[in-house]
């Protein structure tokens, strides 16, 4: 039952352990209504823009009741389409979050505590559509909730994904874990501001665990593990290359928490 399980526990093959609180079904049927009042909120701007369009061409000799007629069709394509696509949309932009899960402060995230991809994101939505049988109130996505030990419905175990809960990050003492000297990150401040948006709290959490633990692994297992970080943030924003030319991975990374924490608290 849900009761059993209240973290997602991970530990990576370098030894590096970390855990993420899970989201209640409470919270998640709360951002859901938020979610469902959003789309009820678009496709009625929808039927309400197209109401206007109809009314302005109903009057049009011969073409008029032929546009009126395609305006009609035209909401119905659109409100399926918002309906489908919300969720899709919404968390690839933000990085697993809806604006409902915004609200609650809660983050799509994949089984092994990174940013679902694009092809989680999408299946873990069409699944939505299974979730919400056999009526229109999520009695099966509910019931998935309450008997899976991570609270997952059924598009978040097709997807391999799972909803966690985000807390407050305590302030490091970064002066103590990164070495002096200019982040070659910082000639770029857009960028800069990008990798801070498209990074969740649980993905910066892990790159400062790994800087400030670094003298505790092995050699080779350091150099796997910040290579591993490394070349995940490089995936999330890209860097020209005159930024990046000459770091070392474990280098890379600590401009990367440098930009997350230090420079984004300054």
């Amino acid at each position: 039952m849900l009761g059993e399980t209240t973290e997602l526990k991970v530990r990576t093959p370098e030894g590096v352990e970390f855990s993420l609180p899970l989201a209640s079904p409470f919270s998640r049927c709360l951002a859901l209504a938020v979610d469902y009042a959003v789309v009820v909120a678009l496709t009625m701007l929808i039927s309400h823009v197209i109401g206007i369009f109809q009314s302005s061409v109903s009057e049009i000799p011969v073409i008029g009741p032929i546009l009126s007629d395609f305006g009609a069709g035209a909401t119905i394509i659109l409100q399926f389409l918002v309906f489908t696509f919300y969720g899709m949309i919404t968390e690839w932009l933000w990085a697993g979050q809806t604006v409902g899960k915004r609200l609650f402060r809660l983050r799509v995230i994949d089984e092994r505590g990174l940013v679902p991809g694009a092809g989680q994101i999408v299946i873990r939505n069409l699944f939505r559509v299974l979730d919400i049988l056999p009526s229109t109130f999520y009695f099966l996505g509910s019931v998935s909730c309450l008997l899976t030990k991570r609270c997952q419905r059924i598009g978040d175990i097709a997807a391999g994904t799972l909803v966690i809960r985000e807390v407050a990050l305590p302030a490091p003492e970064l002066d103590e874990i990164l070495l002096e000297g200019e982040n070659s990150f910082s000639t770029h401040p857009l960028l800069e501001a990008r990798l801070r948006q498209r990074t969740s709290p649980e993905e910066a959490r892990i790159a400062l665990d790994a800087v400030s633990r670094r003298n505790e692994f092995e050699p080779e297992s350091r150099l796997q593990l910040f290579s591993k970080i490394a070349d995940h943030f490089r995936e999330v924003t890209e860097f020209p290359e005159e930024v990046t030319h000459g770091l070392s991975d474990e280098q890379y990374v600590r401009n990367v928490v440098d930009t997350l924490f230090r420079r984004a608290r300054a």
